[in-house]
């Protein structure tokens, strides 16, 4: 078995050497074949200097991603998936909260399994800011996806292989791997892991964030039960105001040439004849969708990063 641990960082230049020892002293005893992709996220410190010093002392095992910019935690993740070569995939964030001796009982619990996610029961982060927000979007979360875990934003996860190389990411959905891959039938384990508080460095979560996850899962949701249906999306809603504006026009009908009634200016008419515009663009929309699905995200194939270079062997 051979391990990859994929690793994004941004602004981390506090952390960055100690986390490589860290991580290395857990890998070199276990015994296996590892490598570290550390994905620089454009910082703007000294962050991917050190990194090249680290590489230079292990080039063997040591992979260095560095992106143009700063293009968010999902799109760190996709680049380090993409050049991962190892049968297992390990993430993990970079400030040190994650615990790297708990790699090993990730391995563990992966036995059987296809997905094995990180739970922060003891979580050492501020209540209000950090962890009240956390426990009522992974309730949300878990209600809306039918995936129940403890604890999606944990990024110390391990994956088999094939799993992450079939998923195509954006936006913020690298902690909606889970709700992403149940779509395929994996099996997903979960065990408690060890959270340390923030020593160095700046968090870059916050309260904005939170909303930005919360309407990736509007769009998670869709891509579970309709991304290959959208005409049973859009043509219900579609169905439904074309009708309630038929039932309010055939009414109106029978006002004017029954009951002799003057309709031309009653806003109950042009109420029904926009429910009826309403309702045939959702129609329209579903038609749209079912033509246009065989191109949609994953079969484009269009990454969501750029790199500017790659340090490793063989690249």
């Amino acid at each position: 078995m051979t391990i990859s641990v994929v690793v994004p960082l941004y602004n981390e230049e506090e952390n960055v050497e100690i986390l490589h020892a860290r991580l290395k002293e857990v890998l070199d005893k276990m015994g296996v074949e590892y490598e570290i992709l550390y994905v620089d996220d454009g910082s703007l410190d000294m962050t991917l200097d050190l990194l090249e010093k680290i590489q230079k002392k292990d080039f063997e095992r040591i992979i260095v991603l560095s992106l143009r910019r700063n293009f968010g935690q999902t799109a760190a993740f996709a680049a380090g998936f993409d050049l991962s070569r190892g049968d297992i995939v390990i993430t993990m964030d970079g400030d040190l909260q994650n615990d790297p001796a708990d790699i090993p009982r990730l391995l563990e619990a992966i036995k059987g399994y296809d997905l094995v996610s990180g739970w922060r029961k003891k979580r050492k982060d501020p209540f209000l800011s950090r962890r009240l927000p956390s426990i009522i979007a992974n309730w949300l979360i878990s209600k809306v996806t039918g995936v129940r875990l403890h604890d999606y934003g944990c990024s110390l996860k391990a994956y088999r292989r094939d799993v992450i190389k079939n998923l195509r990411l954006y936006g913020e959905m690298h902690r909606f791997i889970p709700a992403l891959a149940s779509w395929y039938g994996v099996r997903i384990n979960e065990i408690e892991t060890t959270h340390h508080p923030r020593l160095r460095g700046k968090s870059k979560y916050g309260i904005y964030r939170t909303l930005k996850v919360l309407l990736d899962l509007l769009t998670i949701k869709f891509l579970q039960s309709f991304s290959t249906k959208p005409m049973q999306f859009f043509g219900p809603i579609g169905v439904f105001f074309s009708l309630f504006g038929t039932i309010i026009c055939l009414y109106l009908t029978m006002e004017k040439f029954i009951n002799a009634v003057d309709i031309g200016n009653r806003p109950l008419l042009l109420l029904g004849i926009l429910l009826l515009i309403i309702g045939f663009q959702f129609i329209g929309m579903g038609l749209l969708g079912e033509m246009i699905i065989r191109v949609y995200h994953e079969s484009q194939k269009k990454p969501i990063y750029t790199i500017k270079k790659i340090i490793g062997p063989g690249k």
